[in-house]
């Protein structure tokens, strides 16, 4: 199909190139923009913030717009450059694009290529969900391997045997990724190694209009994965179990568009929830849902802090000084997630005690320790182990976002700094956090982005 001729160029409204995290169609060249945060610390955090919608649920909800005729309104879109990497994507693909605010609409009948440019693959690791999609709409993907965080080998190996399972021929040549299916893929039992994510995510999408039954053993359990069944379902396919270990997809021949909203990011409200920690503040988060952060919630609690849920709000309070959290070990969901290990590190770093986290998930996801040593930190990093010992305080330094939540972690570290802090590199941050200085500022932090 790629051959064919595309309406790619189309814009519909969206401009095809902004420097500002405003638009949601942002291109991936914005990281080039050589912008500093300027952080001023000691600021007690009082008040209230938003959540938004989760970026993790938003990118495989637009990847599965390809496979859903007509066309499928996401509302509580968060506005991310990882979200413009996917609509750029879909864009390429043919799909007609049109949006506003934190609302995206996916018209998928104009589709007309099935490959991604190498260049937009590169934006963002989760581009390989679009793979298990393409195959199945189209019956064949042509793409690079993905970019994003350098968070260590996340190989998509389980991927790709997973979709060599439901009948797809996959080679792959010089970094690409060429690949075919004869008709209609066919459904089976998938056992997979590991609880992977994007594996589950991609097996979803390539099952749900599979000729018969495909049965996931050892899925993901993740709340993105129950989102992502929950917007297919509502389309019409027969999934069953989300959000446990074992689900079956009963293959139909077609999706039809459906309007979803977005869940809240989980993610997002661990890290102010963080903020709030260690600067000693008073916080309330509304449009959170507790029970996606069971699991974080009591390394809040044994640090000292009071936590309170009513409805969609969470509500945290801190003591002046925070108390060392014993021993965090990321694991699958609904284990103590991946994602929220560098934010609770910074908070400990200002904690009496020594805390100690194993990372079980990815093997090179420190990076931020060093630069929270350049802080004043006292943090040893021993393969997957860190063990931080809690310093009266930090100190304000020039300091550079090593990855997403890395750099989640250093404006936290910032915010309880002594000083001034100078943070480079803030596309990481623009990969995941939707107007993050606009809710901090609203809770009296004092930071800004400044042309370097």
């Amino acid at each position: 199909m790629q051959a064919r001729e595309c309406c790619a160029d189309r814009t519909d409204g969206f401009p095809q190139k902004t420097a500002a995290v405003s638009s949601i169609l942002l291109c991936g060249e914005m990281g080039l923009k050589m912008e500093i945060l300027k952080i001023e610390g000691g600021r007690r955090l009082e008040g209230a913030v938003g959540i938004h919608g989760a970026k993790n649920s938003a990118l495989p909800l637009l990847a599965a717009t390809l496979l859903a005729r007509g066309t499928s309104e996401i509302t509580n879109c968060p506005q991310l450059s990882d979200v413009a990497a996917s609509v750029n994507i879909l864009r390429h693909l043919g799909c007609r694009v049109t949006g506003s605010g934190g609302t995206v609409a996916v018209d998928s009948l104009p589709l007309c290529r099935s490959d991604v440019p190498d260049g937009l693959m590169r934006e963002m690791r989760s581009s390989i969900i679009f793979l298990g999609a393409l195959i199945a709409r189209t019956g064949e993907a042509h793409m690079s391997f993905p970019g994003g965080c350098e968070l260590g080998a996340r190989p998509i190996d389980l991927h790709l045997a997973a979709l060599r399972q439901l009948g797809a021929e996959i080679r792959e040549e010089r970094g690409r990724l060429e690949c075919r299916a004869a008709g209609r893929l066919k459904g089976t039992a998938i056992a997979l190694d590991f609880p992977s994510v994007g594996a589950t995510e991609n097996i979803l999408l390539a099952a749900s209009t599979a000729e018969g039954e495909t049965t996931i053993l050892n899925a993901a359990r993740e709340p993105e994965i129950v989102d992502l069944c929950a917007y297919l379902t509502r389309c019409g396919a027969k999934i069953h179990g989300a959000g446990e270990g074992a689900i079956t997809v009963e293959g139909v021949e077609r999706l039809n568009a459906s309007p979803f909203r977005v869940m809240p990011d989980r993610i997002e409200a661990v890290t102010y929830l963080a903020a709030g920690a260690a600067t000693g503040g008073r916080l309330t988060l509304r449009g959170a849902d507790p029970r996606h952060i069971a699991t974080v919630l009591p390394a809040f609690e044994e640090a000292g802090c009071t936590v309170r849920c009513a409805g969609d709000e969470l509500s945290l309070s801190a003591p002046q000084r925070l108390r060392r959290v014993r021993s965090v070990r990321t694991m699958p969901y609904p284990g103590f997630p991946t994602d929220a290990q560098a934010p609770l590190m910074a908070m400990t770093c200002v904690a009496d005690g020594t805390s100690v986290f194993v990372e079980n998930i990815f093997e090179n996801r420190y990076k931020h320790a060093g630069e929270l040593i350049r802080m004043g930190a006292n943090i040893k990093v021993e393969g997957r182990v860190a063990v931080v010992e809690g310093v009266r305080a930090l100190s304000g330094a020039p300091v550079e976002c090593t990855d997403l939540r890395g750099g989640a972690a250093l404006v936290i570290a910032g915010l309880a700094a002594e000083g001034s802090t100078s943070l480079r590199s803030l596309h990481h941050l623009d990969r995941g956090y939707e107007g993050l200085e606009d809710a901090l500022q609203s809770v009296g932090a004092s930071l800004h982005r400044i042309k370097e």
